[in-house]
């Protein structure tokens, strides 16, 4: 009876720490020259208005690359603001033909809002590997729940851009194609692995700068 009636005191006091905080702590601005931890980084002492906003993501991405894609960060790294707040957002710029290849982002959920163009997207849920796609047009939101492979592709004739709102201040980016081929893992490790051929493996390697 008296260790039951212990559980939940001792967990009044786990809690007590972080209530608090949560309670007198209104923001806590990233001091970035410190290290990052896995409960954010520091808090910077002086912060001003301009902590607050950011402009980086006015201005399109270089698509000028072999996916024809480019995603402009607004993570906490670059926007320090949103550290401890579990936001961060970025940009994506799709030029005709271009892809965003299979990724997944392992810190937050992702939400995407087409704002030009149009973009066909998909995830593939774990439990089951059923798959979801859908086109996506000027004024579309999509979802796509943390850690899932997702891809988003130029499904029109003119360059399409998109806004993405992240759950975590730090979302993480890990993409299929280059975890695979872009490292000095073995090809025959890769191989065993994929399926793939020799030849294929190679070809790979090659064009995305990989070695092995």
């Amino acid at each position: 009876m008296a260790k039951a009636m212990m559980l939940p005191v001792l967990l009044s006091f786990l809690l007590l720490p972080f209530s608090s905080m949560a309670l007198t702590q209104d923001f806590c601005v990233a001091d970035l020259s410190c290290s990052d931890t896995p409960a954010g980084y520091p808090c910077k002492a002086s912060v001003g208005a301009g902590d607050f906003s950011y402009h980086g993501l006015a201005a399109a991405g270089n698509t000028s690359n072999i996916i024809k894609a480019a995603v402009t960060p607004a993570f906490v790294g670059q926007f320090p603001g949103v550290n401890g707040l579990g936001i961060s957002a970025a940009r994506l710029d799709i030029a005709v033909g271009g892809v965003v290849p299979f990724h997944t982002h392992p810190a937050a959920s992702e939400l995407l809002f087409v704002t030009q163009g149009t973009v066909a997207a998909g995830f593939i849920s774990s439990s089951s590997n059923t798959v979801f796609t859908k086109t996506l047009y000027a004024g579309d939101i999509m979802v796509f729940p943390q850690g899932l492979l997702h891809y988003q592709y130029n499904a029109g004739q003119s360059t399409a851009v998109a806004l993405v709102a992240f759950s975590g201040p730090n979302p993480g980016l890990q993409i299929t194609d280059y975890a695979l081929f872009a490292n000095n893992l073995p090809s025959a490790i890769v191989e065993k692995v994929t399926f793939l051929d020799d030849a294929q493996v190679k070809k790979l390697k090659s064009v995305l700068g990989g070695s092995g």
